[in-house]
């Protein structure tokens, strides 16, 4: 094999142009060539001791589908990821591989690291558009089991556990199967066919996938037992969005980001005459800093607003959100208010309108500048008010990024199921909750997180449901 590329720097990610790309919903980055995948590949030391796959939360074997890279056989390649990985296009766009696999690699240290998620994209889209094969599902072990959710967590347990031969039916409450892969990330980050090919994967193991079923309304978890399913996996993620608790959040033009991205992701209010609208144009702020923030700021533009800021409480250095997203959101010219925090939504209230029956409309949103005081608990520093510092931004619309937290639905109507303050379902390190024969994973237990972390969660889970059911 031939020596590693020593350059320091990694082959670059191709990318719609800033000023093109802000007006479409295609995908901003392109993906490698065949030829920057295979030089890319070659910056690969193929470690003895692995450092990388200590980092990834589903524990991809890195250096032996690099490797597979460095020799031309890209399916090999893709089939090393998907021993690990149920969705490995979906985790090579949008998992945080600089904090996580990349930060382990060694060719960090003097330079950048390999570009592991750009690799693995690469290979996931190319066995996508090549592979001609068919999937067979295993032979069943004669067990049944429901998931509830059709997010990171739930489809990748369901996909572990269809490998062994599990029948697998994943129940999820909205008409598309994805989670928030689908209604939460956009397209123009996570092309929505992307998951709809990793879905159809899952499907041909064998798993089945009911939507339009809402666990805790139209079915509990007490009558999935009584249908004879065995176990049950809860990955019904963290859809109850936080607000700000300030004056004016009544009004009119003030979203959640879990709505505001909805709306547009899945139920296509980017339409001239969408069955669900949303308020497009105008001003926008968006109240956050983290990968959501990102999201819904960059698809406000897309949406046709002529001015987007985002206000965030913090600096940039402790800004959430991916490089990456952060980088993009600028070149396409999204306005960071840094050190801000909002204290008012500002509205009108016009009596001769009316769309204007009960709560007026957004007219600006009142912010008070910060500066940083000492860290707080999670270590970043605790921004303090700076008095006399008041100032109004104009914006007809507010969107709330700043975070969200489990539905309280299946606690609700599932005795024994133990919850946190924060109302995240409460697991023992292999995922079992209080309740017997019943698992839960991802944000339903930890609240908002990453998608390969939830996808981490689903293959702990899976396993700890083949032991409790085949007795291991």
């Amino acid at each position: 094999m031939a020596k590693p590329n020593m350059r320091l720097d990694r082959n670059p990610m191709p990318a719609q142009d800033p000023s093109v790309r802000a007006h479409n919903f295609s995908e901003v980055t392109l993906g490698y060539s065949e030829e920057a995948a295979l030089d890319e590949a070659m910056r690969c030391l193929n470690c003895k001791n692995m450092p990388c796959v200590s980092g990834c939360p589903v524990n991809i074997q890195i250096p032996a589908f690099i490797a597979k890279i460095k020799e031309g056989d890209f399916e090999g390649a893709y089939q090393v990821i998907s021993k690990s990985s149920s969705l490995p296009a979906v985790c090579g766009r949008v998992c945080p591989q600089e904090k996580q696999c990349e930060l382990k690699c060694v060719r960090g240290i003097k330079g950048e690291s390999v570009g592991i998620g750009r690799l693995e994209r690469f290979v996931a889209d190319w066995h996508n558009e090549n592979y001609t094969g068919t999937l067979e599902p295993p032979a069943p072990n004669g067990h049944r089991v429901a998931v509830v959710g059709s997010g990171p967590s739930g489809l990748t347990c369901a996909g572990d556990l269809a490998k062994k031969g599990y029948k697998v039916t994943v129940y999820e409450a909205l008409h598309t199967a994805g989670g928030v892969l689908v209604y939460g990330i956009p397209e123009f980050r996570l092309p929505k066919a992307i998951v709809a090919k990793e879905v159809e994967t899952l499907k041909k193991l064998g798993v089945d996938i009911e939507t339009n079923v809402i666990i805790g309304k139209t079915l509990t978890v007490d009558e999935l037992f009584d249908m004879g399913y065995e176990a049950v996996f809860i990955g019904s993620g963290a859809g109850l969005p936080r607000f700000m608790n300030i004056p004016g959040e009544a009004y009119k033009g003030v979203y959640s980001a879990n709505e505001f991205l909805t709306r547009s992701n899945l139920m296509k209010a980017y339409l001239d005459d969408p069955k669900t609208p949303i308020m497009k144009g105008g001003r926008v702020a968006v109240v956050g800093g983290g990968n959501v923030a990102m999201d819904a700021a960059r698809t406000a533009l897309r949406l046709g607003a002529e001015k987007v800021y985002i206000v965030y409480r913090r600096s940039m250095e402790e800004l959430p959100a991916r490089k990456e997203e952060v980088v993009h959101a600028g070149e396409e010219g999204i306005d960071f208010r840094l050190l801000c925090n909002p204290v008012e939504i500002i509205g009108y209230n016009n009596p001769n309108d009316p769309r204007d029956a009960k709560n007026g409309f957004v007219t600006g949103i009142k912010c008070v500048k910060m500066e940083l005081g000492e860290p707080d608990a999670s270590g970043r520093r605790s921004p303090i008010p700076v008095k006399g510092s008041e100032f109004i931004l104009d914006v007809d619309v507010v969107v709330m990024a700043i975070g969200t937290s489990p539905n309280p639905l299946i606690k609700s109507t599932t005795s024994g199921l133990e919850v946190n303050k924060h109302g995240g379902i409460i697991v023992d390190e292999e995922g079992l909750t209080s309740r017997h024969g019943v698992f839960a994973g991802g944000d339903a237990v930890t609240g908002a997180a990453t998608v390969i972390s939830a996808m981490g969660a689903g293959k702990v889970a899976a396993k700890a449901i083949d032991g409790y059911l085949c007795g291991k």
